[in-house]
């Protein structure tokens, strides 16, 4: 826990919400006279549900990079769980992400692999043993509904369906914070609608669920807090809100 944490919660008690994320006059810049983001502020609390939208090319994605360290600011600072990105060397970069699952549009599910190996698969990478393994995933797949789906391969499964495998695999490693990337990009109305539940409900599990998204219907049905980010600028955080893509 960071020094600022404990300080505020040595005044204000234990009641006092924890940030997740942080970032504190953050820029990048891909090269001279072209950024990305722009002294850009924000924090977000533990447990919080939050939407992250704007126009194509506004920076929303440019931001997720920043939170996985796929890339690092060109100045400002970032902390993740209270860890300072710009102290983490490269070979605690694994141990991080752990910490972070990601849903992103296009699923990325493995082929010729069934369901439960898609989501067994992200265990495997952090050496989880056989018997975890064998609990584990039924487990997590039995939060999205698909415990009875194990046996199959996604091209056997629908696009819903094969959404809720990888919120599933971004799951199974019991993170504190879900970023979703355009999760309902790929989707029908209904079958987006019903992601939208399944992200509601584990964030009211206490994953911190962060949805970056261009779909205005959700954002405004559901009355989430917004941060409208635009030219690399955050033009709008509102507690409870929606959104146009007019405004």
């Amino acid at each position: 826990m960071s020094r600022k944490t404990d300080y505020i919660k040595k005044v204000l008690g234990d009641n006092v919400p924890v940030p997740v994320i942080e970032l504190v006059n953050v820029s990048k810049s891909y090269q001279p006279g072209t950024e990305a983001l722009s002294d850009v502020s924000l924090r977000i609390d533990k447990g919080e549900f939050v939407f992250i939208v704007g126009h194509s090319g506004s920076g929303k994605s440019t931001l997720i990079k920043l939170l996985m360290k796929e890339t690092s600011p060109s100045s400002g600072k970032i902390f993740v769980n209270n860890k300072d990105l710009s102290k983490i060397r490269h070979h605690q970069i694994p141990a991080l992400r752990r910490k972070i699952g990601v849903v992103f549009q296009s699923f990325r599910l493995l082929k010729d692999r069934n369901i439960f190996e898609n989501v067994a698969f992200a265990q495997r990478i952090i050496e989880k043993s056989s018997k975890e393994i064998k609990k584990n995933v039924p487990a997590v797949l039995s939060i999205v509904g698909l415990e009875d789906k194990m046996d199959k391969f996604p091209n056997e499964l629908s696009g819903g369906e094969q959404q809720r495998v990888a919120v599933a695999r971004a799951l199974v490693n019991a993170p504190s914070i879900l970023l979703a990337d355009e999760p309902t990009g790929n989707l029908d109305p209904k079958n987006s609608w019903e992601i939208m539940k399944l992200l509601n409900d584990i964030n009211k599990r206490g994953t911190t669920v962060v949805v970056v998204t261009h779909n205005e219907e959700i954002v405004n049905v559901m009355q989430k807090r917004v941060i409208t980010i635009e030219h690399g600028v955050i033009v709008s955080d509102v507690k409870r809100g929606g959104y146009s893509s007019e405004d």
